[in-house]
């Protein structure tokens, strides 16, 4: 996917008609109704409705050829979308493309980072694409370079960087022109762990400062760990969108697991609850719940009501894995379907 640089596809064929409240509702950073676009004969987003909360990260989850890359390249003006409508940062892409371009950042799958430029000349390259004066564009080198840690490398060349700082550049790069709304597209695919628990933090602070975060992801857990809400995209269809508690309860498996320091104990629980898996040795017994507080709240009166003593109790839930294996169905080539 293109990195940074502004887009130059002409505007998106989207129906013209005047944006409504319903689109473009007070709080919502991204508004899209029936987006739709195919290739040829094969349709990639089938009538996708998306929104997404100023302030917030919503993560884009789906199997290669799901619709994500195409999804992101319609919202930030990069490829026309057939039909639909859509407004981003306030703003009718089909009418108005170059106001979204001003507004938004965008960090592909990969690297924009020049090798032959030093760090420093990359964020001040981006700096005059994006028309800044010189004041503005020192002030923001400056402050981006100290923000990503990068003041000691900042005069090496970027062929010198690891993986790990070539990201962190690559994401100061996208932050030069100060947007409000960033596309990441699979932003730590090849980080090891460290690094990638770092881009988390990086991301959490853009947010807290009231950056909106759009995020696709091959990692369940970086949407697990990161996003306010989830949608899971599957042969050019939104079929499930929550946070992730919500769609972890989708999947049936979740349990509660109560803890016990007397044998007698867990012989009442398990008469009490007649089904369970109980484990005599660890004094555990397991009842289907999904953690929800209507369902813990009856559990434990059940448990009152019979005098059981409980020493602990935790709540196991399907994690985003289970929900994504459940819910999605074969993958086509990403190839094909973008």
């Amino acid at each position: 996917m293109t990195n940074h640089t502004a887009p130059t596809a002409t505007s998106p064929t989207v129906a013209a008609s005047p944006v409504d409240g319903s689109l473009t509702g007070a709080g919502h950073a991204i508004a899209v109704t029936g987006l739709r676009k195919s290739y040829g004969n094969k349709l990639v987003l089938d009538g996708v409705d998306l929104h997404v909360a100023e302030g917030s990260v919503f993560a884009l989850l789906g199997p290669n050829g799901a619709g994500k890359t195409t999804m992101v390249q319609i919202l930030s003006t990069l490829i026309r979308a057939d039909g639909g409508r859509v407004n981003v940062a306030g703003y009718d892409v089909a009418r108005e493309p170059d106001a979204v371009r001003d507004r938004i950042g965008v960090t592909g799958q990969f690297s924009a980072v020049d090798n032959l430029l030093t760090g420093e000349e990359n964020l001040r390259l981006m700096a005059d694409l994006r028309h800044l004066d010189r004041a503005t564009t020192r002030r923001r080198t400056a402050d981006l370079l100290e923000r990503f840690d990068l003041v000691d490398a900042a005069r090496k060349p970027a062929a010198t960087y690891s993986g790990g700082m070539r990201r962190r550049l690559d994401l100061a790069m996208t932050l030069i022109g100060d947007p409000g709304l960033i596309f990441l597209d699979e932003p730590t695919t090849g980080l090891d762990p460290r690094s990638r628990r770092t881009m988390w933090q990086i991301i959490r602070d853009l947010v807290s400062g009231g950056v909106t975060v759009l995020l696709t992801t091959q990692y369940l857990e970086e949407a697990d760990e990161l996003a306010d809400r989830v949608a899971l995209l599957d042969r050019g269809r939104i079929i499930a969108e929550g946070t992730p508690t919500e769609l972890k309860r989708l999947v049936p498996g979740g349990h509660i697991r109560l803890q016990f320091t007397d044998p007698l104990q867990l012989d009442a629980a398990a008469r009490t609850f007649d089904v369970g898996q109980r484990d005599d040795d660890a004094l555990t017994l397991d009842v289907a719940g999904d953690g929800g507080v209507t369902s813990l709240r009856a559990l434990l009166d059940r448990l009152d009501g019979a005098s059981i003593d409980v020493a602990a109790l935790s709540v196991h839930t399907p994690d985003l894995d289970d929900v994504f294996l459940a819910l999605t169905g074969p993958a086509t080539t990403e190839g094909t379907a973008r």
